[in-house]
C-alpha cells in the first residue's frame, strides 16, 4: 500500500513499482528462494525508505518533488544551481496553480485547462535553465501538464490532498 500511495504521488518512481512486480514473479515462478526473496524484499524496502525521505533532504514538499523529478528525470543533467533553480520554479508553478489557475472543474473547461497550460509555460520560460534544449522543453511542458491533470481535481482538491 505504501507504494502505491509513493506512486501515486510521484509518477516517476515508478521502477520501484517495476522492481517489485519483478521479484513477486520471480518468487512465483519459483526462481527464486524464500531467503534470497526475502533479502531481496528487504533491500527493496529499504530502497523506498530512503526514497521516501527524499523530499525532506531536496528541502520540498512530495508535491514539489514530484513535478521536479518530471523535470529532471531522466533529463537534463543539471549543476546543483541549475537544479536549485528547477526548484524554484516547481514552488513557484505550484504556488500560482493553486491561487489562481486550479478552480473548481478546471479539467472540463478548455478556457481553464488552456490557462494552466500557458501559466506552465510562462513560469517554465521565465525560470528553467539553459539545459532545456527546445526538445527536452517540450517533452517536460507535456509531462508536467498531463501530471497536473491527473493529480489536482481543482478547488484545493489533489491526490496529495487525499494523502493526507
Amino acid at each position: 500500500m505504501k507504494l502505491e500511495t509513493m506512486l501515486t504521488e510521484n509518477p516517476t518512481r515508478k521502477d520501484f513499482m517495476e522492481k517489485f512486480q519483478k521479484l513477486i514473479d520471480a518468487y512465483n515462478s519459483g526462481s527464486l528462494n524464500i531467503e534470497v526473496f526475502f533479502k531481496q524484499l528487504v533491500d527493496l524496502t529499504a530502497d523506498l525508505q530512503v526514497e521516501d525521505q527524499r523530499a525532506i533532504r531536496e528541502n520540498l514538499s512530495e508535491e514539489e518533488l514530484a513535478l521536479f523529478d518530471i523535470l529532471t528525470k531522466p533529463v537534463p543533467e543539471l549543476a546543483e544551481k541549475e537544479r536549485a533553480q528547477v526548484k524554484r520554479v516547481c514552488k513557484e508553478l505550484l504556488e500560482t496553480l493553486k491561487a489562481e489557475k486550479l478552480v473548481l472543474d478546471w479539467r472540463k473547461k478548455d478556457r481553464a485547462r488552456s490557462d494552466v497550460r500557458r501559466t506552465l509555460k510562462i513560469v517554465f520560460d521565465r525560470g528553467l535553465p539553459e539545459s532545456y534544449d527546445e526538445g527536452i522543453y517540450n517533452e517536460k511542458c507535456e509531462l508536467a501538464f498531463h501530471h497536473i491533470f491527473t493529480s489536482y481535481y481543482g478547488a484545493g482538491e489533489s491526490v496529495y490532498s487525499a494523502m493526507r
